[in-house]
């Protein structure tokens, strides 16, 4: 019995979740409803509060998933050598290629402005640990290095979604890990 209702939670959770990020897709949270967001996922606004309190604590339980997620790919993974940073952008550029639609939205200005600098700030953190431990460097270099790297590196991101998706994620890792390792002298082999 227990095992059914947790898979009842789970589907309530996931159809509320979607319905959201289809109603963000038009318009900004300030504007989206409890009740649009239960219309929408066929679901009774009880049902919604017994999950939520309302759309800004669904939107931000959301983004607590995405960040416990990021968190989880990022600590598996060293910077010690190129081919475990390379596997990592790869591992994260494929969990956002399966999540297309979600980052789309939560990327985009509807939703939270404050995701994007939270997803920042979670990769600025582990790259600031990460090479400072590896290169022993002062942590104000550091700081600035890991702005410069993951502020473009979640542009190329956006850019990548923007159009499609037009490489692979292995193609966007390498490209990637390129820029951040050999910046702009990488312009010099065309």
């Amino acid at each position: 019995m227990s095992e059914k209702l947790d898979r009842r939670k789970k589907y309530t959770r996931k159809v509320l979740k979607e319905s959201l990020i289809s109603l963000l897709n038009d318009k900004p949270i300030s504007s989206v409803t409890v009740k649009e967001i239960c219309e929408l996922a066929d679901i009774n606004r009880s049902t919604f509060y017994t999950h939520y309190s309302d759309q800004y604590d669904l939107l931000a339980k959301m983004e607590e998933e995405v960040a416990e997620d990021l968190v989880q790919y990022l600590n598996s993974y060293s910077l010690k050598t190129e081919e475990e940073s390379l596997k990592m952008t790869q591992k994260l550029i494929e969990y956002i290629a399966d999540n297309k639609y979600m980052f789309e939205i939560l990327l985009h200005d509807n939703a939270d402005p404050m995701f994007e600098k939270k997803m920042i700030n979670i990769a600025k953190r582990f790259i600031m640990f990460n090479w400072m431990e590896e290169h022993n460097v002062d942590s104000v270099y550091s700081r600035y290095l890991s702005t410069f790297v993951v502020s473009g590196a979640i542009n190329v991101i956006k850019d990548w979604i923007d159009n499609e998706m037009d490489k692979t994620p292995r193609e966007m890792a390498e490209m990637i890990s390129q820029f951040t390792n050999e910046g702009l002298s990488f312009l010099n082999k065309f």
